[in-house]
Formats: structure tokens, C-alpha cells, sequence
């Protein structure tokens, strides 16, 4: 998708010293043996308490594969890396999402290539019609309608998961 080929990426993100607060906090809370690490299931609490939702099979067993083989769960430092690269990915899929919403001004949920014109003339006006038309081509996958909905707006940064940092 165009966000990815243009080099599109999330912002490294700081997090304010309350919210790092918090986190450790969780970490801690989550930590009940006072190993210095979480495992698996303690993680999955910690990411419900933070984000409000349980991580799939998936996506924990991604996570503990990710981590130092010679410790016994997620280190804290570890936990603090995966939860800024999560917070910077929900903040990017935030981001996009207001873009496309700013674009799609008759709320279809999609947009039609007049529309996609329209944004480009807006955001990059002396970018040429065969360059939009491209890009639109390129974002567009063989729909009817010949529209881009806000789901294929979004990075596909290769199947590249959050945790990654990709």
C-alpha cells in the first residue's frame, strides 16, 4: 500500500512520565512471584489492563517468542519496548484514520477516485494526474466500485505486527 512504499512509518513516540509511571506499575502488578519478569498469561493481563483487550494465541506467542530465551518471561525493559510500540502503532492507525475520515467527506466509508483527487489537490497540488491515478490503482483492489475504503487506507507494512517495531 502506498503508506508503506512512501516510507510511511509511526513516529517514534515518548511516553509522558505519568503514563511510563503507569506502566511500570502494571508491569509490577502483573509480576506476582517478584521474578523481574512476567510469563505468558501475566503479560496477556497486563496488556488487558493497559489496552482493553486480550491478546489472541498469536499474537502472545509472537511476543514470548521474541524475548530473551534464557529468562523466564518478559523482562521490564522488554515490557516497556512492547507496550511503546504498541501505544505508537494505536496513535498511527488513530492518525490514518482521521486523515481518511477527513477525506471522506460524504461519510460512504470509502473513497471514490473524484475524491481521492480531491485530497491530493488539497494536500500535494502540483502533483501530477497520472502520479494520483497510480497511486489509486495501486490502493484499489479490483473493486466494483472502483473506491478506496478506509481499510485499504491503512499501512500493510508486509504483515509486519506492532511488537515488531517493523
Amino acid at each position: 500500500m502506498f503508506f508503506s512504499q512512501a516510507g510511511a512509518r509511526p513516529r517514534m513516540w515518548e511516553a509522558s512520565p505519568s503514563e511510563h509511571k503507569k506502566w511500570v506499575e502494571v508491569f509490577k502488578a502483573c509480576d506476582e512471584e517478584n521474578k523481574g519478569c512476567l510469563s505468558r498469561e501475566n503479560f496477556k493481563v497486563a496488556v488487558v489492563m493497559l489496552f482493553g483487550y486480550k491478546p489472541s494465541k498469536i499474537e502472545a506467542d509472537a511476543v514470548m517468542s521474541s524475548v530473551d530465551p534464557n529468562t523466564s518471561g518478559i523482562l521490564l525493559k522488554e515490557f516497556l519496548d512492547i507496550v511503546r510500540k504498541k501505544k505508537e502503532a494505536q496513535l498511527y492507525r488513530n492518525e490514518i484514520r482521521h486523515i481518511f475520515t477527513a477525506f471522506d467527506r460524504h461519510y460512504r466509508g470509502y473513497l471514490t477516485l473524484e475524491d481521492f483527487k480531491k485530497a491530493f489537490k488539497q494536500v500535494a497540488p502540483k502533483l501530477s494526474e497520472r502520479i494520483i491515478l497510480e497511486v489509486f490503482r495501486d490502493e484499489v483492489q479490483e473493486s466494483f466500485t472502483m473506491s478506496l475504503r478506509a481499510a485499504d487506507f491503512k499501512e500493510q507494512d508486509a504483515g509486519l505486527p506492532w511488537w515488531s517495531g517493523g
